[in-house]
């Protein structure tokens, strides 16, 4: 067998020993699944959908998306959203001059 399907199979049976209640084996994680209010992280700055685009380098097309619900930001877009929304100056001033 591979070492990738080695691998697998370790995990596999590390998972059903901690499955079966052996602390030790495995791990598990939670995850937090949090949704962001686009719409207002953008109304905090004060620009128009097109400016604050323009001005965090994000796509108008998915701002509206993510801005009317139809779409969540997700994985690097998310954690971006995240900072602007808590220092949208600092995050301006690093683009400066890109």
């Amino acid at each position: 067998m591979t070492k990738a399907g080695n691998d697998i199979l370790s995990g596999a049976n590390e998972a059903l020993e901690f499955l079966r209640g052996d602390p030790k084996k495995g791990r598990a994680n939670k995850i937090i699944n949090t949704i962001i209010d686009v719409k207002s992280i953008r109304a905090q700055t004060g620009l128009s959908q097109v400016d604050f685009a323009e001005a965090y380098g994000l796509s108008v097309h998915s701002l509206k998306k993510w801005e009317a619900g139809k779409r969540n930001p997700e994985g690097a877009a998310k954690a971006y959203l995240t900072v602007i929304s808590k220092r949208p100056n600092v995050v301006r001033e690093a683009l400066e001059g890109l």
